[in-house]
């Protein structure tokens, strides 16, 4: 089982590696620059290296990049889609110059135009930012929580977008927040087994290359994206025992939690490990 954090890239890019050793990941996620800009700060030669070769020296593995939170691939106010297809391109660029091989994604907001028009923008998006690329990470599309017109909340909606882009390097990240308030009960044996078939009807598990393992302040269904420490939300520690017992175990799994009074990082880490530890015995 490989289990880590989103870490910080305070100072410099290279710091992520050091700061995700010493909490004790096995894997971990950054933003490579300024979540909250349009415009980031170019990577110098001398920080792509330092990355490279400090990456070459863990035993840290796979690191993922997020996609900053601005962007919308799925909109259809042509000012902000440009920016945000244009801001996707530029970020596999720096993932292909810092070796990252994964980039997870949010499908964006239709804003009320209807689902169909939001995947035909997303499916643009894809289409443009990765064309004149060679080689790119691969492109994980995040469920969403199913708030008001959010597009990619069910798998089938995923599904019908990767059937669509198939010729493209496309995975999935399954965050189990998302999951539970958008109405899937992960929380229970029989919950899990249903989503689990559901996303093979609809999706197919080899899909999945990343989960974001996040509790939930939010009731089941209620679509409220708000994260909670491992244990301590609605779906609570039996079903975190549950679901890191199943197939689900096999994949990376990223916490984004908060950090607060109540818990660090390395003490969800650490949570993490103890809840898994029990479904060994």
């Amino acid at each position: 089982m490989k289990v880590g954090c989103h870490v910080s890239i305070a100072g410099s890019i290279d710091l992520s590696i050091d700061r995700a050793a010493e909490i004790g990941c096995d894997t971990f996620q950054i933003f490579s620059r300024n979540p909250r800009m349009w415009k980031a700060k170019e990577l110098t030669d001398t920080e792509i290296e330092k990355f490279r070769s400090k990456t070459l020296k863990t035993n840290m593995g796979p690191i993922i990049s997020h996609m900053p939170y601005l962007p919308n691939l799925s909109s259809s106010n042509e000012e902000i889609y440009k920016k945000s297809v244009d801001t996707l391109k530029v970020e596999l660029q720096r993932c292909n110059s810092l070796r990252i091989p994964y980039v997870v994604t949010h499908l964006g907001s239709h804003l009320g135009e209807g689902i169909e028009k939001g995947k035909e923008q997303f499916i643009k998006a894809i289409e443009y930012a990765t064309s004149g690329l060679d080689e790119y990470p691969t492109i994980l599309l995040e469920n969403t929580s199913g708030k008001s017109n959010d597009v990619g909340s069910t798998f089938k909606e995923i599904g019908n977008l990767i059937d669509n882009l198939s010729s493209y390097k496309i995975g999935v990240c399954f965050d189990t927040c998302h999951a539970y308030v958008r109405g899937y009960d992960i929380s229970t044996e029989n919950g899990l087994e249903e989503t689990i078939e559901d996303l093979e009807t609809n999706l197919g598990f080899e899909y999945v290359s990343l989960v974001h393992l996040n509790d939930t302040v939010g009731e089941l269904g209620s679509r409220l994206d708000r994260h909670q420490h491992i244990g301590l939300g609605k779906i609570g520690e039996k079903g975190f025992i549950n679901f890191l017992g199943s197939k689900f175990r096999e994949k990376p799994l990223i916490l984004e939690t908060p950090i607060d009074e109540e818990r660090t990082d390395k003490d969800n880490l650490l949570k993490v490990r103890e809840l898994a530890s029990h479904m060994r015995k």
